[in-house]
Formats: C-alpha cells, structure tokens, sequence
C-alpha cells in the first residue's frame, strides 16, 4: 500500500453484521484514529473506503457484496487514487472471488486479520504472518487472510460507535461447536476465551468512562473458558465482573443450551446486576431435526432447561431463534416447532430460513424443503410469535421498571425513548416514555402505561 500522508487520512467506513463484527470494526476504527486518521461521513469526500462484511447467511452475503460495489463505483467514479479495504468473513471465506471480479478493491483483510489495517494502510513493514496470502498490489489487491481466532486486548485502542452509555464486550472469538448448518467455525476459528483479568480491565476502563449497560457477545457464551483449560467458566467472569462500580447491568447474549450449568443460572437469578435477561439459539425441537442439526441438545433436554430457566429468574426474557426450512424438515417436525413456541410463550423469537452455506454437512444433503414452504413456516411462526408478544407486552401494563434512556424519539420529539433490561440494543424493542424528562444515558424508575407488539409506553415516577 502507498504511505499515507496527512492530506490523505480521511476514512468511510462500513460495519456490517452482528455486534461481534462491530466490535471488530471499533477496533479498527481506534486503530486508525490513533495514527491520526480522519473519520467522515460520506464516501465522497473519503481517501479510504472500508466496508467489514458479514458472510453468515445468503442475506448478509448480498449485502456485503451490494455495499463493496457500491463503494467501488464511488472510488472509479470520483477519485481513483481512493484506497478500497475489505475486511471481515467475506474476505476471509472468499478472498480469490473479489480479488478476480471486483479489482477496484487494494486490501482484503481476513477476520483474524483486521487488527493490521492501519499498518497496512501506512506502508509499515508487515511482519510475517502464518497461513496469510500476500499478494502484490499492482497484481490486484493485497491479501492478507491469515488464520483466523485473533482477540482483541484491553490496551488495545477501540473507537466504540455506540452512545456513550452502552457497549458490547465481546468475551471470546470463535467456535467449537460443530453445527451442521453454520459456516462459523470456518471463518472465525474454534473458540478462544479472553482471560479474566483482560475483560475485567476492559469492562472498569469503560465504567470510568460513563458506560451503564454492558452486553456481553461471543459466538457462545456457554463455554467461555473450556479452551483455557484452567477451570475458568462464564460464572466466574461474571462473579468478577459484577465487582465493578458504576455498571447497572450486564446483559448475555448468544448462549448455547448445553452446559448451561444450574450454578450460572443461580448466579443470574440472585445478582441484582446481571439482567433476567438470556439470548439462547435454540434452532429446533423435534429431536430428528436436532439430530440432522447435530447439535448435542435433545427435546427433553430443551424442555427441561426452559422450564428451569424460568422457575428459577424471576422476570426472566428469554430471547431464541429458530431455522425452519432446513434440509429433512418435514410437515410433522415444524408442527411440533410451532407447538413448542405455542406453549413455550418466548418473550423474543427470531426466525431464519435455511440458507445452504457451502462447506458445511447441511449443504451436502439431499433431502432440500422447497422455498416456497420455507417462506410459509417463516411466516407461520413470526405471525405466531407476534401475538404472543403482544398477550406479554398486555400483561406488563401497570408494572413499574428500570429505563436505561436514550434520548428523543426518533419517531417524535414529542417522546424519550429508551430500553428496560429485557430489551437489548438494535435487535428488541423500545420503551417510549410520554410523561416526564431525564438525561440521556440515565436510569429512571418507570410506570408501563401502554404496549405493542414489541414496544413498550412509560412514564417517568
């Protein structure tokens, strides 16, 4: 890459996906504004493009692809001396593709990779990286695709792009489990578990820095620490991380069912700071379905640990999701599917249709469900589940709650609007608050006075 100056340090960027890639990208981001580069708004008056893509599901991958052409045309369009980088799974997964069909782009980064963009973008010499491709820039753009599985430190600069009072913490990269419909693994490495001490002064560094709600991310939570081989667990992070002033609550997301320890379920239902709150993917539960799945959680299992759950957390919100249309689903399977989330009166229901993700063992079977039914369960299920949020919503009327607020409505400015712990940022609802004032970023005591679907109406006690 040629070196930049200081006439040439203005950055677009583009961060798509899951709040793991966002972390990904506030990394790069601290990078580069702590090598003096410039962050602007519009892709127009940038001299470096970087768009980190997601490549989890057919969806992401036409958006991520849609936005690295978009920004392309920009740097052909109004300045070629532009640099264009592509970071994250896409580039990891198909880095030979966008070299040969989309040459406008100079730099591919991979996802343990990313860490390196302002070096890179800086002309530094690159220190030899194991399994990377490096290919020359007048050959097309450089590749620097490595092993995947790279944590982020505490010391490491991170421009964080949530409001001040919010941040993701994400605990652990990659996976071990071995799904037969995901294509992670593949892309962001088996698991590997930050140490203790390294999330803790992350998390009192962002403390001090006005931060009330952290949510901590990984691609499962569950078996945070198995790979440190210490004994280190979720549980003992938590019971660490609870010692800290100045957090309201700590919120779990993306937890996998098995192991998930009556200890940690303990320590959830007792500690003030810990959110009622759990994000566990269940997929399915019709045991043939888990078998093809090859996930290692029967329907009894399943059965068993929801109801735990929620004996045990008062108040619990139990975020989950669902694949229908994956390849053997019958007629019979997603009935008991329906059934399941009938009965099981899940706060929050996300549903995916099946998307074929080369590489993996679901892509190799034979048996595929026909769109058109895919779309009819999807549909199914998401009808289902919006009225039984609105029955719990109905139910909340009355109750009075903590509200993390956020600021004006984006609706009005005639309402705040804000979150209560069992609504996580960007992927649940909102608390819109019609009686009363307080500053962003404060907690206030509220009085649900109406609700939706999947909002809630407050006021201020």
């Amino acid at each position: 890459m040629n070196e930049s100056t200081m006439e040439n340090k203005k950055v677009f960027f583009v961060s798509l996906g899951c709040p793991k890639n966002r972390v990904d990208s506030e990394i790069m981001l601290g990078d580069l504004a702590d090598r003096d580069y410039e962050m602007v708004q519009s892709a127009d008056e940038a001299d470096v493009l970087v768009v980190n893509t997601c490549s989890f599901v057919e969806e992401a991958r036409e958006e991520s692809v849609d936005t690295i052409l978009e920004l392309a045309h920009e740097k052909t369009e109004s300045d070629s001396s532009k640099r264009l980088v592509v970071t994250g799974c896409l580039a990891q997964r198909y880095q030979d593709d966008l070299r040969s069909e989309i040459p406008e782009v100079d730099l591919l980064l991979g996802t343990g990779d990313h860490w390196r963009i302002g070096s890179l973008l800086d002309g530094d010499p690159l220190p030899e990286v194991k399994g990377a491709q490096q290919a020359p820039s007048m050959g097309g753009a450089m590749a620097v695709v490595g092993k995947p599985g790279h944590n982020y430190a505490a010391y490491m600069p991170r421009l964080r792009t949530t409001p001040k009072w919010t941040a993701y913490v994400k605990i652990a990269e990659g996976c071990s489990q071995r799904c037969a419909f995901c294509i992670i693994p593949r892309l962001r490495g088996g698991q590997k578990s930050r140490v203790i001490e390294d999330v803790a002064i992350e998390v009192r560094q962002l403390a001090e820095a006005g931060v009330r709600e952290i949510n901590l991310i990984a691609q499962d939570l569950t078996h945070y620490g198995d790979d440190l081989k210490d004994g280190t667990s979720l549980t003992d992070l938590l019971r660490e991380l609870v010692k800290i002033d100045g957090i309201h609550w700590f919120r779990l997301l993306y937890a996998y069912p098995h192991q998930f320890t009556d200890e940690l379920i303990e320590l959830i239902a007792t500690e003030d700071k810990i959110a009622s709150y759990v994000d566990m993917p269940l997929q399915h539960i019709a045991d043939p379905m888990l078998q093809r799945m090859r996930r290692r959680f029967s329907e009894a299992d399943t059965r068993a640990l929801v109801q735990k759950m929620r004996s045990r957390i008062p108040d619990l919100v139990f975020r989950t999701t669902f694949i229908v249309g994956h390849p053997g689903e019958t007629d019979a399977e997603f009935e008991a599917l329906y059934d399941f989330v009938r009965e099981s009166r899940f706060e929050r229901v996300g549903v995916f249709k099946y998307s074929t993700e080369e590489g993996t063992h679901s892509a190799r079977m034979d048996n595929s469900v026909m769109r058109i039914q895919a779309e009819d369960r999807y549909h199914r299920l998401m009808t289902l589940q919006q009225g039984i949020s609105q029955e719990i919503h109905e139910a909340m009327v009355g109750r009075e709650i903590d509200v993390l607020v956020e600021g004006t409505s984006a609706e009005t400015e005639l309402l705040l609007q804000g979150r209560s712990w069992g609504q996580a940022p960007e992927i649940d609802g909102l608390t819109y608050i019609n009686e009363g004032w307080a500053e962003p970023g404060s907690i206030v005591r509220a009085e649900i006075v109406d609700s939706g679907d999947y909002d809630l109406v407050a006021r201020i006690l």
